[in-house]
């Protein structure tokens, strides 16, 4: 028998409803996972909700398990924690994460769900695919030893990138943000804090994650000659203007796009989706990380919560969503 669940669906831009959901009971190889976090990817999702994902990425953006379309009635998200309730007896009990949408329970290939290890808790255990962004990141462009690095954006992604720099030998990171409430999470991650006018010049390497076009200025503002933005904000259906004359070309400047649709040419043919997941995860170990993590709401709030994440109403980093407490 079909098991009566609930999911949280964006039923046209602007407004989100939690619905019923029928889920079948799983087939060889297959796992039933009983959610008990699930993470609000500020960013993206907010763009979604929004309604704001352009027809041309419609294909591009879909989430692994995502139901319906975008700009209509879509179910969307990708940071899902949950205990395998029935599947094959190595996985029985055990804490995974999915890239599956918020919803109180699912079925999904074994193949889908990566244990969380023990040291993990669930609540940081939602932050995997940001930090699996900023692995990718650091794939595509690793700092040398003593590099200047900042990143630009003190959002979950940003701040992800952050703690993982800070742990580069003799790299010296600082984190650039208009917010100043950033500096107290720049110092709980191990970086420096600036605001973007009083940010040091002459870096190597830049991580913009801001998602403004002033923050991608800013960023090559920052460069020394011959050096390298990171591109790693989705600007969703937005244009940006970015400032290829005056030294841009002198100065030999580069900006280099990061995505994490795929895994970075760098490792791609030595690492697979699992592996790079599999990483994050074993990073998350780390308990600095709860630094990101913003606050946690029912699953009922939900309908109430990303409203007030895209207005801009409700601040902070990730919030994490609880399930049957």
């Amino acid at each position: 028998m079909s098991l009566s669940e609930r999911a949280f669906w964006v039923v046209k831009p602007g407004f989100g409803e939690i619905r019923p959901a029928a889920v079948d009971p799983p087939g060889p190889d297959e796992v039933l996972v009983r959610t008990i976090r699930s993470g609000v990817s500020r960013g993206t999702e907010t763009l979604v909700f929004r309604g704001a994902v352009p027809a041309s990425q419609h294909t591009v953006m879909r989430a692994p398990f995502q139901e319906g379309d975008f700009a209509g009635s879509v179910k969307y998200g990708y940071l899902n924690v949950g205990v395998v309730e029935q599947g094959p007896a190595e996985l029985l009990g055990r804490t995974v994460f999915c890239l599956y949408p918020h919803q109180s329970a699912y079925v999904v290939p074994a193949s889908a769900v990566v244990p969380v290890p023990d040291d993990v808790p669930p609540s940081r255990a939602v932050l995997a695919g940001t930090v699996e962004t900023a692995v990718n990141a650091l794939w595509d462009a690793p700092p040398l030893v003593g590099d200047r690095v900042t990143v630009v954006g003190g959002g979950m992604v940003g701040c992800g990138v952050a703690r993982l720099l800070a742990r580069f030998p003799g790299v010296a990171v600082e984190l650039v943000d208009v917010d100043p409430a950033r500096a107290a999470t720049a110092a709980e991650l191990g970086v420096d804090f600036a605001h973007p006018d009083d940010a040091a010049t002459g870096r190597d390497l830049v991580f913009h994650a801001s998602a403004s076009e002033a923050g991608l200025r800013r960023s090559l503002a920052l460069l020394r000659p011959e050096g390298t933005v990171v591109e790693l904000s989705w600007y969703g259906d937005r244009e940006v203007s970015v400032p290829l004359g005056a030294g841009f070309h002198s100065g030999r400047l580069a900006i280099r796009a990061s995505q994490v649709g795929m895994v970075a040419p760098a490792r791609r043919s030595s690492r697979s989706y699992a592996d790079r997941i599999a990483l994050a995860l074993d990073l998350l170990r780390d308990p600095t990380f709860d630094a990101l993590v913003s606050g946690e709401h029912p699953f009922e709030r939900l309908p109430d919560v990303l409203p007030a994440l895209a207005s801009g109403s409700l601040a902070g980093l990730c919030h994490v969503i609880t399930y049957g407490e």
